[in-house]
């Protein structure tokens, strides 16, 4: 089981930072998350800490912060209170819970050297007291449906600080990044700050339907609207009222509906099919696309326009192999969580960590998430170490897409080769995504279509399209 320092339980990004840089710097663990209920689902999962920092910030609700499921999980003597200067409102807590060890805010990294001085003076032949030679502070925040956003690599922590600042602004926000790096959990998180948390998320991959399924999905339909419309039906923007609608691929949506979806970003109000009055609605719209949106602009495959109304703020997701330093995290969180009916997690060896941060992941986190799990249903470490190995070779012998135009350079190249060369890497790449989630899955179409984010229907066009097979 893992062991680490302090858990650190704050939603002030600067107290989590500065725990994380104390810790490092002297070869120690932290990990910091926003609520308690976080570090039960930790301490459930198995991680060991040496101590929980509560921050009792002043608009902090103390009867959630001391949570009695949390602190029958530790002892008293483990856990530190951190307070603001007069604060006095956590007293009673303390009192109840016999906890006597409070930091005043500012944070110092002298307390932290007190702390840790005083356990080893307490416990100096404690084994699971230990110091790590590499930075394994992190931050970890728990989603719905067993999601979770983790953050150690300044990029990432970075985009935190921003998903922060950007949550509370009712604008629309454009999120960028490759397929399967998160955008979903990016836009889960937004969801979460804003204002009007407790009312719906919903999603729509618009990659996922044609033109006509898509705008009844968007805006509903009346009885008798088309064939087969027996009664009305809401679209998810009245069913997102109030709440927030993330429009995933909105890169793929067709220029009709893109001209519909403008004018009800412009005045929030729509008509259902077949509807003769319009309905107004309040709804924070969210877009997330992996396709470069410039290049679409200017070849009129995305209205310019649209762009402009979605891109007032944008949120740029990086690829998994520009955050190499969370692979290991990520494989030990996901395998921490396992799966159900599969058994209990499985300690993955140093070479498979090796090579998984070695390779390229060009599926990133969706990618990543399919491996563990493949690996956790097999329990064959060989297995996926060989793994790994073929896709890294297989990895550095596939031509480019510059080699692949250029391989003779005595011919011009053309804007028709250069699109077939990237158009077959991209083949090859679904190709690969789709027999690797429907490996892991048993071939159960409707779970791999659910661990690769597209519609059952969608997967089913797919693999007729790329003619795979069991």
């Amino acid at each position: 089981m893992d062991t680490v320092q302090v858990i650190a339980i704050s939603d002030d990004l600067d107290i989590c930072n500065l725990v994380h840089a104390s810790l490092a710097f002297q070869g120690y663990q932290a990990i910091c998350v926003p609520s308690s209920h976080d570090a039960i689902q930790l301490l459930s999962r198995g991680v060991k800490a040496e101590f929980v920092l509560l921050d009792v910030g002043k608009d902090q609700t103390n009867e959630r912060l001391f949570d009695p499921a949390l602190l029958q999980m530790i002892r008293n003597d483990q856990v530190c209170i951190l307070s603001s200067p007069g604060d006095r409102n956590w007293q009673n807590f303390a009192a109840e819970w016999k906890i006597s060890t409070v930091f005043t805010k500012p944070l110092m990294c002298h307390d932290f050297e007190k702390l840790l001085h005083r356990q080893e003076t307490i416990e100096p032949s404690n084994p699971t007291i230990s110091r790590s030679t590499s930075d394994r502070s992190y931050h970890l925040e728990e989603l719905d449906n067993n999601r979770f956003f983790l953050a150690a690599s300044p990029a990432m922590l970075q985009l935190y600080r921003d998903i922060r600042i950007l949550a509370p602004i009712d604008i629309p926000v454009l999120i960028l990044g490759e397929s399967g790096v998160g955008k979903e959990i990016v836009a889960l998180l937004l969801h979460k700050y804003h204002a009007r948390s407790e009312n719906p998320f919903l999603n729509v991959n618009c990659a996922a339907l044609p033109t006509e399924l898509l705008e009844s999905e968007l805006f509903g339909y009346e009885a008798g609207a088309f064939t087969g419309a027996m009664k009305s039906k809401p679209g998810k923007f009245e069913l997102a009222n109030n709440g927030t609608l993330l429009l995933d691929e909105i890169g793929e949506m067709s220029s009709q509906m893109q001209a519909k979806l403008l004018h009800v970003l412009q005045d929030g109000c729509f008509c259902r099919l077949g509807g003769r009055s319009s309905t107004q609605v309040d709804v924070r719209v969210l877009a997330a696309t992996n396709i470069d949106m410039q290049a679409a602009i200017v070849e009129k495959r995305f209205r310019e326009d649209l762009y402009y109304r979605l891109n007032t703020l944008t949120l740029v997701v990086p690829p998994l192999r520009e955050r190499r330093e969370e692979i290991p995290l990520l494989i030990e969180e996901l395998n921490r969580r396992g799966i159900p009916g599969v058994g209990q997690p499985i300690v993955l060896s140093g070479r498979i960590i090796d090579a998984a941060k070695e390779y390229y992941w060009p599926g990133n986190l969706r990618e990543l998430r399919n491996f563990v799990i493949r690996t956790l249903i097999l329990r064959d470490q060989e297995y996926a170490y060989a793994y790994l190995q073929s896709r890294a070779q297989n990895q550095n012998t596939a031509p480019t897409a510059s080699a692949l135009v250029e391989a003779d350079d005595k011919k011009p190249v053309s804007p028709v080769g250069m699109k077939n060369a990237i158009s077959e890497i991209k083949n090859q790449t679904e190709i690969r995504m789709l027999q690797d989630a429907l490996d892991a899955s048993g071939w159960n179409r409707r779970k791999a279509a659910m661990n690769l984010n597209i519609s059952y229907r969608s997967l089913l066009y797919k693999i007729q399209q790329h003619k795979l097979s069991a």
